[in-house]
């Protein structure tokens, strides 16, 4: 690591001030990016605000924030800079789990300015974004009333808006793509959001470090302009069902906390082309250090699931169910394929006792089985279940060997949800169990600190074909740069039943996707988890031989990514390394393409290519695919054609 201090320029005198009782004159202060692409103005006059400028361009300000604590007042007004500090740094990160790359560059410009009222703020300036964040200086607990989170922009630009209709949620949303000004001071929507800035780079605004406070929403303004919005503390529940606890009674304060601690940063991530945003890993280096001492246990890999095809195995000479005799057949599936993981989801235990197993399901043997298989065994329980029996559940289950649990139906972020998430990551992590976690919020710095959280919905995925026409493949190709820009999404990817949109039915117990097969298959590349699911039933798959020689060595955690080509919405083409191997997905819209791979990324000599492509009538059969192999070389350019909801795959070796 090489941490030291350089000057960040100061707006009127251009001198830096390093003491921390220093008293500068100056009510404004500038920090740029390492790369001078980005600066950001900070203002304290009467008020705090910050502008942020893309060359010279503004892109967003002056934004005033503040920070509003009880018997203390509003942190931010009527400001009085004592002193300021400015740093660099540049370093490597190695993420115990990787998502995107095996190394992660950290480089950053930061200025701390120090008020009167013992509070700081932390600026930090990257190559594609800035962020901020509050730390206070203040004895015992404090009451924080409100948070001014404000951004505004200086036209009307157009913002792909996941809109929610309460905080009780489980942030799966569609993208409605809105101007500024068509989003009314009622309409919220849960982060990651996009703004997509007329004639300038793509801005995405989410929040990192969320710990031990709550949860950050963005509401309209009528204007152009978007606003912070906090579900405040419970103070009275109703549990309405096994699953759900609805908050009826909320307190006059957002987070009950320690005086002295550091605030999570508001993130803004800019991206000069489209494909930045996927590439970028802010929320990453925003979030805290890993608290496992010894993490070499957590393995990533993939999952084969069984509730998505609600446990619809044929050819076999026993009923399927949930029972021993199937999840043995998932068993062996996973065996014979190189699967780390089978799920037993909803229905092998009680949903409100962990302890009151399904009699039709043989636990030692199953266990015992999945043992001699080399075959882990991840469980899915209710979060208010697993809440009530955590430690007796979690050491039952440690003794079992199972590899990890599936929690479920959250649908909050208020500080207290956001503290049980904080809570089970470190309960799971004493007993080395991974955490998948469902019906939650968006990624925003927990998987750093405890990467034994491996993955996480928060997203709209494969689910919803059961009982809708969504996802299509236009939200498919618009995750990517938003919601998987906070983190690992567990889309669940996989359907081996393929249709064109006059073609599919929802069908609750025999799910078929839209799209092509090998939309399905470009997902493996494109989307990222390090647990990552097999979503379709292995009976399926087994008579699907092609596809899963591709499924079953695809990775799921990568050493090195590199966005080819992207549009917003319309389609992506990536490739990612593995060791020495590398993968090539592409997906598109309802709209058929075609798109050019460039091998410049390969190193120079000849490379065997294994590739999936939409067939011939895949724009009316989805199911319709055909593969191929052939030499390529690091100086070759190739056209790959997409049908309508298509995609392309590819082994590189």
């Amino acid at each position: 690591m090489k941490s030291l201090l350089i000057p960040v320029i100061s707006v009127l005198l251009g001198c830096i001030v390093l003491g921390a009782h220093a008293m500068p004159a100056e009510d404004a202060q500038e920090l740029v990016s390492p790369n001078r692409k980005i600066r950001v103005r900070i203002e304290f006059q009467d008020r705090i605000t910050y502008t942020v400028f893309f060359g010279s361009e503004r892109l967003t300000g002056p934004n005033p924030l503040s920070l509003t604590i009880k018997d203390y007042g509003t942190l931010g007004s009527a400001p009085e800079l004592k002193s300021f500090t400015n740093r660099y740094k540049k370093d490597t990160l190695y993420p115990v789990v990787r998502q995107k790359s095996r190394a992660v560059s950290d480089q950053w410009n930061e200025i701390s300015l120090k008020f009167a009222g013992r509070f700081e703020l932390d600026f930090r300036a990257y190559d594609d974004g800035v962020a901020y964040r509050f730390r206070t200086e203040l004895p015992d607990e404090i009451f924080v009333t409100a948070e001014n989170v404000t951004l505004n922009f200086p036209r009307d630009h157009k913002v792909y808006f996941p809109t929610e209709e309460s905080f009780l949620t489980h942030s799966e949303r569609l993208y409605e793509y809105l101007s500024l000004s068509e989003i009314p001071g009622d309409k919220m929507a849960h982060l990651p959001v996009l703004i997509d800035v007329t004639d300038g780079p793509k801005v995405a605004f989410t929040e990192a470090g969320l710990e031990d406070y709550v949860g950050l929403y963005l509401k309209g303004s009528g204007g152009t302009a978007l606003k912070g919005l906090f579900p405040a503390v419970a103070t009275q529940e109703n549990q309405t069902r096994d699953r759900t606890v609805e908050v009826t009674e909320r307190a006059d304060y957002i987070a009950k906390t320690k005086g002295r601690r550091s605030f999570p940063w508001r993130v803004m991530v800019i991206a000069e082309d489209d494909g930045g945003l996927i590439e970028s890993q802010m929320v990453y280096k925003l979030s805290p250090e890993n608290r496992i001492k010894d993490p070499s246990w957590i393995r990533p890999g993939k999952v084969a699931w069984d509730w998505w095809n609600a446990n619809n195995i044929f050819g076999v000479d026993f009923r399927a169910g949930i029972n021993t005799e199937t999840y043995k057949y998932y068993i062996d599936f996973a065996s014979r394929y190189g699967i780390e993981y089978i799920i037993l989801d909803e229905g092998w235990s009680d949903t409100t006792d962990l302890f009151k197993i399904n009699p039709d399901i043989n636990m030692e043997d199953l266990l015992s089985h999945a043992q001699r298989k080399n075959v882990g065994v991840i469980l899915w329980v209710v979060w208010k279940t697993l809440d009530d029996q955590l430690d007796e559940a979690l050491d039952r289950f440690a003794e079992w060997g199972i590899k990890g649990i599936k929690v479920d139906f959250m649908q909050r972020d208020d500080q207290w949800m956001v503290n049980y998430y904080w809570r089970i990551a470190e309960a799971a992590a004493q007993r080395k169990l991974l955490v998948d976690f469902h019906g939650s919020y968006k990624p925003a710095g927990l998987r750093r600190a405890y990467p034994n959280v491996i993955t996480r919905e928060g997203v709209r995925g494969l689910e919803h074909v059961k009982w809708s026409k969504h996802p299509t493949p236009e939200h498919n190709v618009t995750l990517p740069f938003i919601r998987m820009l906070a983190g690992p999404m567990d889309y669940t990817p996989g359907a081996m039943i393929n249709a064109q949109e006059q073609a599919f039915n929802a069908v609750f117990t025999r799910p078929m996707s839209l799209g092509t097969r090998c939309h399905q298959l470009a997902m493996y590349v494109v989307f990222e988890s390090p647990l990552q699911m097999l979503a379709d039933s292995p009976s399926l798959y087994l008579r699907e031989k092609a596809c899963m020689d591709f499924l079953a060595p695809v990775p799921t955690v990568w050493d090195e990514t590199r966005v080819l080509d992207a549009r917003v919405g319309d389609y992506v083409l990536i490739a990612r390394k593995s060791g020495e191997e590398w993968y090539i997905g592409a997906m598109t819209d309802w709209s058929p393409r075609e798109l050019t791979v460039d091998f410049s990324f390969l190193p120079p000599g000849d490379h065997t290519m294994e590739f999936f492509q939409d067939g011939p009538n895949a724009d009316r059969y989805g199911n319709d695919f055909e593969q191929g192999r052939k030499t390529i070389s690091p100086d070759q350019k190739i056209r790959i054609r997409l049908a309508p909801g298509g995609g392309w795959a590819a082994r590189i070796f």
